[in-house]
């Protein structure tokens, strides 16, 4: 089956390839497709390229997580939680923390 919003998603990445939101988009659509493996790169890319892009943190760690990898997903969230702290986004912050939690690697965390 073809995915038209991924198609449509690639092409306007050809036009705008450090475009963030396309990029979140395209691992989105590959996630949806069963292309995990795809996702977790897509976003690791945007990650790159793109540290504060806070939303991407959460959904790279739950990949990890769904591929069975929590030790990376810890990781993950937990520099997520250090980016949302910069940049004092609470919102962010309670939800890296709280998937922390759920993992059981939330002892060194700090509620401010």
């Amino acid at each position: 089956m073809t995915n038209d919003r991924l198609k449509l998603i690639k092409e306007m990445l050809e036009t705008n390839p450090d475009d963030s939101f396309l990029k979140y988009a395209a691992a989105l659509e590959y996630e949806t497709d069963g292309k995990t493996k795809k996702a977790i790169e897509t976003i690791k890319d945007l990650i790159a390229h793109d540290p504060n892009y806070l939303g991407a943190y959460y959904k790279l760690g739950k990949l990890l997580e769904s591929e069975g990898k929590e030790k990376e997903a810890i990781k993950v969230y937990r520099q997520g939680l250090e980016v949302s702290k910069k940049i004092t986004d609470l919102k962010t912050e309670g939800e890296l923390s709280e998937a922390l939690m759920l993992l059981g690697a939330d002892e060194d965390i700090s509620w401010p």
